[in-house]
């Protein structure tokens, strides 16, 4: 009986150490995904849809020894559209969608599309160019680490074109209108006597519908979840080209203590969002412009002419802006001339080199 009870009780004690064991082999994190933008918007939708799902699948293939528990907190709910780096940075999140277009003091040279408009209408060339960029200035790459983040992936959203409650045949129409851009693009409506209205995705209804604006640049994907076009029904096909508008970020106190292995995984779905969200965008695009021309919306292409008028009725803003980080410090001229070459090579038929001076 002795010697049974023993073999009982080391079994016992080893099936103890067992799960024991594997209770500290698996490690759970914490881990809380945010965004300025609600999931209706294609580039928190798939964060949510895609990136975290996708994490979880590959931690679970890879043996399971990391599992995290996700807090979702999209919409503003807990960093606002703006302040998305700095929350993330200062850990309120640890990773969201960093909206650059709206941090250019962060990001100035990740702003470089918003400066030297109607460009290409590919959204992959737009991001390929500008991760290439990121890669090969320094001073680009490290605006994210210099802001407490690592970059994991970016997203160009498809080309901006005019919602307005009013017909475009030229840019002679725009004379005395008001019309709502965000962040660089204000500048897109100098010299066509157009008055440029500070807004986001979020106000651009209220803004129209009100009389606070008459139109609003933006894009078909933007522009169909915040139901544009039921306010401003006349959508101008300008093509002011696909845009580099940001990408996730994650802290990188939080980041830099992942396992390699985790750290491999956030990478590599990171770069598979970057694809897909080109992809889905530019194919949404498209069917989003005719669900709102079945809605009612009216739809025309401004004449080649046309654009390139208004391409060269712009100051030379992208010349300025880069001459001006040039005097910070900053690499303004590389970059734009870099930008301007990478859609050159991918084809992009440009009205206006915006790095000629």
């Amino acid at each position: 009986m002795h010697r049974r009870s023993f073999q009982i009780a080391a079994v016992a004690a080893a099936l103890c150490c067992a799960a024991t064991g594997a209770s500290h082999a698996q490690q759970t994190l914490r881990l809380t995904a945010a965004g300025g933008h609600p999931p209706v918007f294609l580039w928190v939708k798939l964060i949510d849809e895609f990136f975290i799902p996708e994490v979880d699948k590959r931690l679970a293939d890879a043996g399971g020894k990391t599992k995290i528990d996700w807090t979702r907190a999209w919409g503003g709910t807990l960093i606002k559209i703006g302040s998305e780096s700095k929350g993330i940075a200062d850990g309120v999140a640890d990773i969201g969608f960093v909206s650059t277009l709206f941090e250019a003091p962060r990001f100035p040279l990740q702003n470089v599309s918003y400066f030297a408009p109607f460009g290409s209408e590919d959204i992959g060339t737009v991001t390929k160019v500008v991760a290439q960029l990121q890669h090969d200035v320094p001073a680009m790459g490290q605006a994210w680490t210099r802001n407490g983040l690592v970059y994991l992936g970016g997203a160009a959203l498809d080309s901006y074109h005019l919602w307005t409650n009013f017909p475009v045949k030229s840019i002679d129409d725009l004379k005395g209108k008001k019309i709502t851009a965000p962040g660089p693009s204000a500048n897109w409506v100098q010299g066509t006597g157009a008055v440029a209205v500070a807004g986001n995705l979020n106000t651009y209804y209220e803004d129209i519908k009100s009389g606070v604006s008459n139109g609003v640049i933006t894009f078909a994907t933007g522009a169909w979840g915040a139901k544009v076009h039921e306010v401003a029904p006349y959508i101008t096909k300008v093509n002011f080209g696909s845009q580099f508008a940001g990408g996730i970020a994650m802290n990188k106190g939080r980041f830099d203590k992942l396992p390699p292995e985790v750290q491999k995984i956030f990478r590599e779905v990171g770069d598979e969002y970057t694809a897909r969200f080109a992809a889905a965008q530019g194919a949404a695009a498209a069917g989003l412009l005719k669900k709102m021309e079945e809605a009612g919306a009216r739809i025309s292409e401004l004449p080649a002419a046309e654009r390139k008028r208004w391409a060269d009725a712009l100051p030379p803003m992208a010349t300025t802006w880069a001459a001006d980080l040039q005097g910070k410090g900053v690499p303004g001229e590389q970059v734009l001339k870099g930008y301007v070459e990478g859609l050159k090579k991918a084809g992009a038929d440009l009205p206006r080199d915006w790095s000629a001076k």
